[in-house]
């Protein structure tokens, strides 16, 4: 098969998972089970020295790093419109994912893995708890851009196709479930996420990496 996506369940990888499951193409989607440690086995560092997810390879070409893969699937399927064509509105497009992954994403990682950060636990401890608070406020500039896309008319959040920005909001959401916050504080937020996951070839990216969506749990 061409194409081949190397994924970890919950990971940042659901992004360009939920494209190609959009796309219509063939591919095949290759898990990697990071709490296994497989991203450092020697076969996948063959694949990528770096040890990370998401991969994607297309005849034989590794591509690696989540904003490089999206714009090759951009490109790869432009009848999608996963990106907007206008100058101005897909540098907005990109110039988000970007945010997501450069910002976002980061401060999630001193939430939940501290110890690549440090390996003094008491430091450990107050990378989570000053995270989790930045967090929050990440997540309440996801729901801005929610109330923006809507008060504009979009039904996503770069314009009339569903693309990255989607995918990526479910994802970073989801992930502060896993941080202890409650996504009904964020109701607008919520009930976007509960449209993309709505979509059916989310829907069966969902299944088929076995998310569940709500990991919060009340103190």
């Amino acid at each position: 098969m061409a194409l081949q996506l190397y994924f970890a369940p919950g990971a940042c990888s659901f992004v360009p998972h939920t494209l190609l499951e959009i796309s219509g193409a063939a591919f095949e989607p290759t898990m990697v089970k990071l709490h296994k440690g497989e991203q450092n086995e020697a076969a996948y560092k063959a694949i990528n020295p770096r040890g990370q997810v998401p991969v994607l390879v297309d005849e034989g070409q590794v591509i690696t790093q989540i904003v490089a893969i999206v714009l090759y699937l951009d490109q790869k399927f432009p009848a999608a419109g996963f990106l907007p064509t206008e100058a101005v509105a897909r540098a907005k497009a990109i110039e988000t994912l970007a945010w997501m992954n450069n910002t976002v994403h980061p401060t999630f990682t001193h939430i939940f893995m501290p110890h690549k950060y440090t390996d003094q636990a008491a430091v450990q401890a107050e990378l989570k708890t000053y995270n989790t608070g930045l967090y929050r406020d990440l997540l309440a500039q996801l729901q801005t851009l929610v109330a923006a896309a809507q008060a504009a008319g979009q039904g996503w959040l770069s314009g009339a196709h569903f693309g990255p920005l989607d995918a990526y909001t479910l994802t970073l959401t989801r992930w502060g479930t896993l941080a202890g916050i409650d996504p009904l504080n964020y109701p607008d937020l919520w009930s976007f996420v509960q449209q993309v996951a709505a979509e059916p070839a989310v829907a069966r990216v969902i299944e088929r990496e076995r998310l569940q969506l709500n990991l919060f749990k009340p103190a």
